[in-house]
């Protein structure tokens, strides 16, 4: 065991463990000929010693390293705010950022290769791409990073900021039950999702309030919650024999698709279909009329993932792993009472 006020070094976490230095070794480089049992009996050494313990190739703060920001999609109204607000706290704390962004980084393997990188302090990962096992291997190489908007629920002990799907999707379908509509088209997102999950659940658990149980019929996924798959999925529910009469989207541009299908029927909105979208980007106030969301706070969540992230570069234990932002309801002219 190290004395009081010294670094422990691997050789402490082999005795604290019974294993051989140079397992404890490729434990602590991420190496990958380790049984997985090995591998948690040397990080939960690593707990006990705290601070004390070996955590080779990170960052002592920003003084040793920039910020990694993977943002592996167009810089949009949607990730372009997250982003520049990660950009503009991260030089609040005197850092600097590396951006890796485009919809070409999706397929590029990054994550494995960032603790080795020199000038890293840490990461920020927007919306990643990569399945759960590879942020799994990032945890356990004791490199910093902080998840934001994650697609799929995040492992155990991975520090993820979102906004609260459920909350937002209940109350933007109670807002539209409240105007008498019981037969609501819902257009997700991609359902392996975790958002899309969300939200499915509080728009239907609006609906079941009201007393209507979800239908079928009245439920389509998009493969990419794009303009493009709205306006399709919108065209698809419109011309049911029992067209719905209201539509809510996974996001804003679908729900402005929404709003081209019901243009090309002769529809009027809000008066013969209520459309609504979640997000409120700046597209919901450039259409006529002008969309009911459900606001994000998406800067906060780009602040608060840095904020969280200087904290783990500063070695605090951090309480809560998950964040869950709240969201608002913004009512707008393209919701009204349910047609007759």
């Amino acid at each position: 065991m190290a004395r009081p006020g010294t670094r422990a070094t691997v050789r402490d976490v082999a005795a604290e463990t019974g294993l051989s230095i140079a397992t404890v070794s490729r434990v602590l480089n991420g190496q990958a000929n380790v049984a997985p049992h090995t591998r948690e009996l040397v990080l939960r050494a690593v707990g006990r010693l705290g601070d004390q313990a070996p955590r080779p190739r990170t960052g002592e703060g920003l003084a040793r390293g920039a910020v990694y920001v993977r943002c592996p999609y167009l810089l949009t109204d949607y990730f372009g705010l997250i982003v520049s607000s990660v950009g503009e706290t991260i030089e609040l704390h005197g850092g600097q950022m590396i951006l890796g962004t485009g919809e070409s980084a999706q397929h590029t393997p990054v994550l494995a290769g960032l603790p080795d990188r020199p000038g890293i302090a840490g990461a920020i990962l927007i919306l990643p791409p990569e399945p759960a096992g590879e942020l799994v291997r990032l945890r356990d190489r004791q490199f910093p990073f902080v998840v934001i908007d994650p697609s799929t629920s995040p492992p155990k002990d991975i520090v993820a900021v979102s906004a609260a799907h459920f909350a937002g999707a209940r109350k933007l379908m109670a807002h539209v039950v409240e105007l008498g509509h019981r037969r609501v088209g819902i257009m997700g997102g991609p359902p392996e999702w975790l958002p899309s999950e969300a939200r499915l659940a509080g728009y239907t658990a609006s609906l079941a309030d009201a007393g209507v149980l979800p239908s079928a019929e009245l439920l389509r996924s998009a493969p990419e919650p794009n303009t493009e798959h709205g306006y399709r999925a919108a065209c698809e529910l419109l011309d049911l024999p029992e067209r719905p009469t209201a539509l809510v989207a996974f996001n804003d541009k679908m729900a402005v698709g929404a709003l081209w299908a019901a243009a090309e029927r002769g529809l009027s909105v809000p008066g013969d279909l209520s459309v609504a979208g979640f997000d409120d980007i700046d597209l919901s106030r450039a259409t006529l009329p002008m969309l009911t969301t459900v606001r994000q706070p998406l800067q906060e969540m780009g602040r608060m993932g840095v904020t969280l992230l200087m904290r783990l570069l500063s070695r605090h234990r951090l309480e809560a792993l998950h964040v869950s932002l709240g969201t608002e309801l913004i009512v707008r002219g393209s919701t009204g009472p349910a047609p007759h």
